[in-house]
């Protein structure tokens, strides 16, 4: 995890800059020139920075032909080449934009012997060899696009003037900024299969002991109250459709909480009148979207080690409040509590031994998804209850449901 979040932190750190330059030429063209661009420096400069930003969506959506056909038009605007195309990792072409396509067998050729040696290859116009009439190509550059060290695909530059040093270099640094993206994407696409994992790791957590509780529950009313015992059942059967369900990594606070007094009905009928829920909820910030199963597991915590062990039982206080540009999310219980320390403990091997992986799961989650400035804070003590408190962004780029 800390080695995905320090990859993470660099390769956004990468992006970053490319954005602040952007809006510092916009802030210093703005400032000082009022609207006007009065060198021709100024508007290289602001033109080459738009066009990337203009090519890095299609880019951090991964390698493939429709990402390739949206960016390709872009990226030959920075070259100013009569044709650019792309390839995969086995030298097939994904994307050609512009003329010249008749050299397409010499791209996929000089792409192959790229992506075996690993080396830049240049084909210049004394080895073309073309019947096309009126074909002005002179040479042809192909570069290798490389994510984590391995070669997943190649740029092809094609040119009407000598493939000199100049091409060779501005087609090397555009594939390199190619790569980055493609990085980023995978990085994306890592960081939604971790959240996939997490999620099922903890519905197998969930399945042992709830699962079996609720079912006994449920049976114990079969004959002496069977109106009850259906109405449990239907409850069941919602709570695990929601919590098993395949659709999308994140939910809303609205469902989460709806999800959440299933499951407290199921756990009334087995604790009766020792289990009590507040809720505290503002209403604009039922819509905020968090992970899935975010908020289930810090109740069934408060439940199972806050109050199961309490003789009199105890409340539990959920409060979602309006903060700004966020939503701060309390799950608190006037259970039994516990040191500190040895919650840390648990934690720090939670996967291992089991004990609150809920917790550790969850704030996991959070860290992933909203960076590490949003992990869970924990309050507790013995004989003091447990606080948990989690801040959800309001709006974060890509995170909906």
């Amino acid at each position: 995890m800390a080695e995905l979040l320090g990859s993470s932190t660099a390769l956004l750190i990468a992006g970053g800059v490319i954005i602040l330059m952007i809006i510092l030429v916009v802030v210093l063209i703005l400032r000082n020139r009022r609207n006007t661009f009065a060198t021709p420096l100024e508007r290289a400069t602001f033109a080459t920075l738009h066009t990337v930003a203009l090519a890095a969506p299609s880019l951090r959506e991964g390698l493939s032909p429709n990402s390739a056909s949206f960016a390709l038009p872009y990226l030959r605007q920075l070259l100013d080449t009569c044709a650019l195309a792309m390839t995969d990792n086995r030298g097939a072409t994904l994307a050609w934009d512009g003329d010249a396509d008749q050299h397409e067998p010499d791209v996929r050729s000089l792409a192959e012997t790229v992506i075996s040696t690993g080396r830049q290859q240049v084909l210049s116009h004394t080895a073309l060899s073309c019947e096309h009439p009126n074909c002005e190509v002179r040479g042809i550059v192909v570069v290798p696009l490389e994510t984590d060290g391995a070669i997943v695909g190649t740029l092809a530059a094609l040119t009407t003037s000598t493939a000199g040093p100049v091409l060779l270099r501005a087609t090397a640094e555009v594939a390199r900024y190619v790569s980055s993206q493609l990085e980023l994407a995978e990085l994306d696409e890592s960081r939604a299969r971790l959240n996939r994992a997490e999620v099922r790791a903890l519905r197998a957590q969930i399945s042992p002991h709830f699962v079996y509780n609720a079912l006994t529950t449920i049976a114990s009313f079969i004959r002496t109250d069977p109106v009850r015992a259906r109405e449990l059942l239907i409850e069941f059967a919602d709570f695990t459709r929601y919590s098993f369900r395949t659709a999308g990594e994140y939910t809303t606070l609205q469902d989460e909480l709806t999800n959440i007094e299933r499951y407290v009905r199921l756990e009334k009928a087995r604790f009766g009148n020792r289990l009590n829920i507040k809720l505290q909820i503002a209403p604009e910030v039922l819509s905020v979207v968090l992970p899935f199963l975010a908020l289930q597991p810090l109740v069934e915590n408060a439940v199972r080690h806050g109050l199961a062990s309490k003789p009199a039982g105890g409340t539990i206080t959920i409060t979602a409040e309006n903060a700004g540009a966020e939503c701060v999310i309390i799950v608190e219980d006037d259970g039994i509590g516990m040191d500190p320390a040895r919650l840390t403990d648990d934690l720090d091997d939670a996967h291992q031994s089991g004990a609150h992986v809920g917790l550790g799961n969850v704030d996991d989650r959070m860290r992933s998804t909203f960076g590490d400035d949003f992990g869970l804070v924990v309050d507790t003590a013995p004989g003091a209850g447990m606080k948990i408190t989690l801040r959800v962004p309001k709006f974060r780029a890509g995170i909906r449901v």
